[in-house]
């Protein structure tokens, strides 16, 4: 399977969906199982939720978004409304919780672009009248470009976030002032252009994050998220990450797409945790958690579909040269790694386990079982291995050589 087919298939798993409709005697009546999209309606300019049947791909739910407060979600993996064309109520129940945060940001990206629609237009023409354009991205007009972003409002931010996402270059060029203002430790442009980053990451935008957390760009984004002008010394972020974050490879991972997808985890959980903690509104970590819980879902799909990489997992747990700090990693590795395996769809865990349990996974928890390191024994009960569910900041442990709770930067 390719790379575009391997991702089409994780995308169909998350957006993986049971429709559901209340009926007179206010049960739940269920309507059938199939994958939701939003996409426009035939002959509309109009955006809705498409489920289509996953055996006979017809349409089990068509549904219009509306700009109105209708809809809900629940409990991670439900989100339900009342119809206003058929005036019932309607549910979707996802098989995970990052295709259900997925889709309930696209329907409130949806409802925000239909409210700033409705706007009077001669007010929006009069907010957006300076908004034709973005600034140039330097030096001097770093004050101009915080005032775009600081005292925007909703309809200003979208269309300053329209303009960020056309101009290609903008995030690089800001990075390019970053470092000159480092460099001349020129400190007031540094305050800044934290502000200015910080404000941008506070628009939530999906597409902005893909472009801000991706390998080219995020250290600096984090560098520059280091002089918060109401702290009163420099925090040391990147330090932080480059030097007491240690990248264990508890068995060498060779795929490049893996290996970026591990990393950005942790960064994106850093930042979440740690660099924005204490501003970060509830819809932005909401977000974040998916970009998290989505990359966890790939990261998994792809390590399992590798059937090399499983058998020297297997292979190097086995042998008898394998040093007893080696075989620990392998083993929180394993843990984690199962752990992690929650956040495919049913069928594709168990094809997972039985695949463990033909190369003898019993076998080893039956061994760590008999280890005197106490902590390792804990680790082995098989249902630490087989019933652990994983937290929204969960990452591969092979990822960092610490544990996530003790995050802290001086």
């Amino acid at each position: 399977m390719g790379a575009q087919e391997k991702s089409q298939a994780n995308s169909n798993s998350m957006q993986r969906v049971k429709v559901y409709r209340l009926n007179d005697d206010g049960k739940w009546d269920d309507q059938g199982t199939g994958h939701v999209t939003v996409d426009y309606l035939e002959r509309s300019e109009d955006l809705g939720l498409y489920v289509i049947d996953e055996e006979d791909s017809e349409t089990l739910l068509l549904h219009r978004i509306t700009p109105d407060d209708i809809y809900r979600k629940q409990e991670d993996t439900i989100i339900s409304w009342r119809d206003p064309e058929f005036s019932t109520e309607l549910a979707l129940s996802f098989q995970e919780t990052a295709g259900c945060s997925y889709i309930w940001d696209h329907i409130c990206n949806v409802q925000r672009s239909l409210q700033f629609s409705t706007l009077n237009s001669e007010t929006f023409h009069s907010m957006n009248s300076e908004l034709r354009e973005l600034p140039a991205v330097e030096l001097s007009t770093l004050p101009l470009i915080l005032k775009t972003v600081s005292e925007s409002g909703i309809a200003d931010q979208m269309r300053l976030t329209e303009l960020i996402l056309n101009d290609q270059d903008f995030f690089q060029k800001l990075m390019d002032v970053f470092r000159i203002c480092e460099d001349l430790e020129n400190i007031d442009g540094l305050h800044m252009i934290f502000k200015i980053v910080r404000g941008i990451i506070l628009f939530n935008n999906p597409q902005i994050f893909e472009k801000i957390f991706g390998d080219e760009l995020i250290m600096d984004v984090i560098g520059s998220l280091e002089y918060d002008p109401e702290i009163s010394r420099v925090q040391h972020h990147r330090g932080f990450l480059k030097e007491h974050v240690v990248f264990k490879e508890a068995i060498p991972i060779k795929d490049p797409h893996v290996l970026s997808k591990i990393h950005q985890t942790y960064r994106v959980g850093y930042l979440k945790d740690v660099v924005l903690a204490r501003v970060l509104d509830e819809a932005t970590v909401a977000n974040l958690n998916s970009i998290i819980h989505a990359n966890n879902a790939v990261v998994v799909s792809l390590l399992k579909d590798d059937n090399t990489f499983i058998q020297e997992l297997f292979a190097r747990l086995r042998s008898p040269t394998t040093s007893a700090e080696s075989k620990k990693n392998l083993v929180y590795f394993l843990h984690e790694f199962c752990s992690l395996s929650k956040s495919m769809q049913m069928v594709q865990q168990l094809r997972l386990f039985r695949d463990l349990m033909n190369e003898g996974i019993f076998d080893i928890i039956a061994d760590i079982l008999q280890s005197q390191d106490k902590k390792l024994v804990l680790t082995g009960y098989p249902h630490s291995f087989l019933e652990s569910g994983s937290k929204p900041s969960a990452f591969l442990c092979c990822s960092a050589g610490r544990n996530p709770a003790t995050r802290t930067v001086g």
